[in-house]
């Protein structure tokens, strides 16, 4: 039985002391794909980002334990350091930045052995799998690209340094098709190439027909109210939140 790589107990935080995540509990086992899911400000991607570390949301209670260790007090980079991965909704732009030299900054802060020669066909070689043109590599990063070639971007990243553990914060967000698909290309060959855990954060179910799904969980208003099987997918692309939305305003 695989071991539980993520541990949320009693996880509370706010923004500018407003409270927007309450006590919420979350179990990820490794080499699992885990869905959260729910309707738009009910919480999802602050619990990315206190997962992540950061500073803009304060964790007011609760604990966070990854692989065996506890991570409540570390920063960004060195949860990162430890396997953690986020995606954003918004990928920056960092204008008089190649994408490569970015690339191979990101490489040596996180102690991945590779010299020059490896690194360059090994970019080469995960971007052409993406379908990414390879003169984007020696574009500044992020800039002029479009919402598609920006998420490719994120997915050579996740591919480059193959975490434990990737958080995926609506990746889907203003994908057309064709972009969609390349995302689950990529998804697919993070899990292939090192059966690496998924938490894929969402509120449609578009980007999760091509995966196989361990455990969903279902967020409404900071709380964490469900948690079953992929068929709470299907239920929910049916039904909508309405069931889940009225648990939490019964418990008021």
């Amino acid at each position: 039985m695989a071991h539980t790589l993520l541990s949320c107990r009693n996880v509370s935080a706010s923004v500018d002391e407003k409270p927007i995540l309450h006590d919420v509990d979350l179990d990820v086992a490794a080499g699992e794909v885990h869905v959260l899911m729910g309707p738009n400000g009910a919480g999802k991607s602050t619990l990315g980002h206190v997962l992540m570390g950061d500073p803009t949301y304060e964790l007011t209670s609760g604990t966070v334990l990854f692989d065996g260790d506890d991570i409540t007090g570390l920063s960004p980079d060195k949860r990162s350091r430890t396997g953690l991965f986020l995606s954003f909704q918004a990928p920056v732009e960092i204008p008089g930045v190649p994408l490569r030299s970015f690339l191979r900054t990101m490489v040596d802060a996180h102690d991945i052995a590779m010299k020059n020669k490896e690194f360059k066909r090994r970019t080469k070689e995960l971007a052409e799998a993406l379908d990414m043109d390879t003169v984007y590599l020696d574009r500044e990063l992020g800039v002029g690209f479009s919402g598609g070639e920006k998420k490719k971007v994120e997915m050579l990243q996740l591919l480059l340094l193959q975490p434990k553990l990737a958080i995926l914060d609506e990746t889907d967000s203003g994908l057309d098709v064709d972009a969609l698909s390349i995302v689950s290309r990529g998804m697919e060959l993070y899990r292939k190439e090192c059966d690496g855990t998924l938490l894929i954060i969402t509120h449609n179910t578009r980007i999760l027909e091509q995966l196989h799904v361990d455990r969903t969980h279902v967020m409404v208003d900071g709380h964490m109210v469900a948690e079953g099987p992929a068929s709470l997918i299907d239920e929910i692309d049916a039904q909508g939140f309405e069931r889940y939305e009225s648990l939490v305003a019964d418990a008021r």
